[in-house]
């Protein structure tokens, strides 16, 4: 049994990759129609053996399974494996992986239909999801960094897919070497693992973490700093990178230059979650780490405050839904940071349907407009896009957190956990995760309101032509509203009430950490709870937000022009996103080419060529013209010379003697 589950999850992880191979290659030769067949089929084959395994493994609790697939690299007395593991995590994680990648390929057909790059973009994509899938199975921490690698190069890749556009090639470039920043954490966070445990292996490395509880390693001197805070700190550096965690956040709006299916595939389940999935994957280092847990409290939420706040400031409907991701890559980072590992992996099922399902409905929008994403020219789009209209409610709803809809289960378990949490910065997050559940329905209703209600903002041209999109495109947003609508309900309890819990031993929590556990005294069943959703202050919240939002963009328009000019220094700093990129763009990029400048200028034209090059030169040169005088061919001069050599010969044997 072992060798057939490990077979198939190594089917799930190729099969993709084998689409990518076929794509890319014979792209042109077989056409686009048959491009496409290919990789759905293929990635949707992945997704049913995913959905097997999930029901084996994860609802019928079949043992964890870790098996060797080739030895990879042997070093002395280190050996590194292509292995896999297949437990409750990772069973979950290709399950969500592949499906939404599964609806991503389907809409591709309708969105990418008219693009020169048809081809090449199903090759990227397919290839997107192998990485992904690689990352989540390893059973390692380097084959986990190949998969994060992948992923991180085929974001580059669709990010500037349109390569033609400069402001692609700079969203790209940024987020590559944001990226970069990041992985120099997890790269010095494998080393550390490696000199510390002796392997890369999570069962090694994870059962002898109380090992090392007291070892300490000094970075400074005379100042000793604890192993496993650094290493767990060194983790989060990759993690933050990644899920595009403050201050690492600034590439993630600029990948809204890629294709909308791209954009959903990225921000929903794959590469802005391998940051989460990687902490979670490391709880029991974590645990042992309260420095750790605080500042991944506190950076997530940052993160899930003030990104949000941004949203409410910003008009292009991807952007919007974008900051929308960082808020929420922030809850779940305040998760994690609160011991609340299986309500910030719950989240991030719940969060990957509805926030697919926004993208997939944005893009609808925006086909549908001829690739117009500003909503001040929108509005009014309910009569002309129903369907689109319908789905993207559905998943504004769950996204605002509104009972029954699945982001009001995992989110309300987040807050809960925060408040009961005792890890130093709880406090402050309660606040952000609080006020979050405010600004989340603001910004996400009115985007609602601007784009589909309110009087009509197209040129008259552009309206006889608007139409809702075709059932390709329509399909996967159908397909996504589902669980969008049902798959909270259906999981609060055995993700996190149920004992045990549906992740299992995948994760692990000391007792004094375990504020899941405290909340499971108080869970009477989803449907009371969602009943019971009036006593609670965040669900008080997200109906204000939901009024103001109305208040401002249909009710009264002419207030949110007033308070604008009344707070324009405010204004001013949301739309310039708090001077992140204005920063980066003068310390960092202008700074690093004013330095380069001045080594071009001072070390390679005055050191290096005019010193070392150019100088050598002029000392040769100046010794042959003084050698040159010498040679008169003058018999004698020579003679002159013969006797002034033998008079200083003779002069210094005799003072020596």
């Amino acid at each position: 049994m072992e060798k057939y589950f490990l077979t198939i999850a190594l089917t799930i992880m190729l099969l993709p990759l084998a689409g990518s191979l076929v794509a890319g290659l014979f792209g042109k030769m077989i056409g686009r129609r048959a491009t496409h067949w290919v990789t759905i089929l293929l990635v949707g084959a992945s997704f049913f053996l995913s959905s097997y395994l999930f029901a084996m493994i994860v609802l019928l609790n079949s043992p964890a399974q870790d098996g060797l697939v080739y030895h990879w690299v042997t070093s002395g007395s280190f050996q590194f494996d292509v292995a896999l593991l297949l437990d409750r995590l990772s069973a979950t994680m290709i399950f969500i992986v592949t499906f939404i990648s599964f609806m991503v390929h389907i809409y591709t057909v309708g969105y990418m239909s008219d693009d020169p790059g048809y081809q090449r973009f199903f090759s990227y994509v397919s290839l997107f999801t192998f990485s992904m899938l690689a990352l989540v199975l390893a059973d390692n921490f380097l084959l986990m960094f190949f998969g994060w690698e992948g992923v991180g190069l085929v974001s580059y890749l669709l990010i500037g897919f349109w390569f033609k556009r400069e402001s692609a090639v700079f969203g790209s470039l940024k987020a590559f070497l944001v990226n970069r920043i990041g992985d120099i954490g997890f790269v010095l966070a494998i080393a550390a693992i490696l000199m510390h445990f002796g392997s890369v292996n999570y069962q090694q490395v994870f059962t002898h973490v109380t090992s090392i509880l007291d070892h300490t390693i000094h970075i400074f001197p005379g100042a000793p700093i604890s192993v496993i805070t650094t290493i767990c700190v060194l983790l989060f550096i990759g993690a933050m990178g990644k899920s595009a965690q403050v201050p690492l956040h600034v590439w993630l709006p600029e990948s809204m230059e890629g294709p909308t299916p791209i954009s959903a595939l990225i921000h929903a389940a794959t590469m802005v979650t391998a940051g989460i999935y990687m902490v979670a994957r490391c709880s029991p280092l974590f645990e042992y780490s309260l420095p750790a847990l605080s500042l991944v409290l506190v950076i997530g939420a940052t993160t899930c405050f003030f990104m949000g706040l941004l949203a409410v400031f910003h008009h292009d409907i991807k952007r919007v839904i974008a900051y929308s991701t960082l808020s929420q890559l922030g809850y779940m980072t305040v998760a994690l940071g609160a011991s609340a590992y299986d309500a910030a992996i719950f989240h991030l099922v719940t969060h990957a349907f509805f926030k697919a399902l926004l993208f997939l409905a944005a893009g609808s929008v925006i086909i549908a407009l001829h690739h117009e994403q500003d909503m001040r020219k929108m509005g009014g789009l309910v009569s002309y896009l129903p369907v689109t209209y319908l789905t993207f409610t559905i998943g504004a709803l769950a996204l605002a957190a509104i009972p029954p809809f699945s982001g009001f289960y995992s989110k309300d378990a987040i807050i809960e956990a925060v408040h009961l949490s005792t890890i130093p910065g709880a406090h402050f997050a309660y606040f952000c995760v609080l006020a979050g559940a405010f600004i989340t329905p603001l910004y996400i209703f009115r985007a609602l309101f601007l784009t589909f209600h309110g009087q009509t903002r197209m040129d008259e041209k552009l309206r006889q032509h608007v139409h809702e999109s075709p059932w390709v495109v329509l399909f996967p947003l159908l397909a996504l509203a589902v669980p969008s609508l049902i798959a909270g309900g259906m999981l609060v309890g055995p993700m996190l009430y149920a004992h045990p819990r549906l992740l299992g031993n995948s994760i692990f929590v000391l007792p004094q950490h375990d504020v899941i556990g405290e909340l499971s005294r108080h869970y009477e069943g989803a449907k009371l709870m969602a009943l019971e959703a009036g006593r609670s202050l965040p669900f008080w919240l997200a109906l204000a937000g939901i009024v103001t939002a109305w208040i401002f963009n249909l009710g009264y328009p002419a207030l949110a022009e007033s308070l604008k000019k009344r707070f324009a220094i405010f204004y001013s700093v949301m739309v310039h996103k708090y001077g992140f990129d204005d920063f980066n763009q003068i310390v960092f990029v202008r700074g690093s080419r004013a330095l380069g400048s001045f080594f071009y200028r001072v070390t390679d034209l005055k050191m290096i060529d005019g010193v070392f090059v150019n100088g050598s030169g002029r000392l040769i040169r100046w010794f042959a013209s003084v050698a040159r005088r010498m040679q008169t061919g003058y018999v004698y001069d020579y003679t002159f010379v013969m006797i002034i050599g033998l008079a200083f010969f003779l002069g210094w044997l005799l003072l020596g003697f």
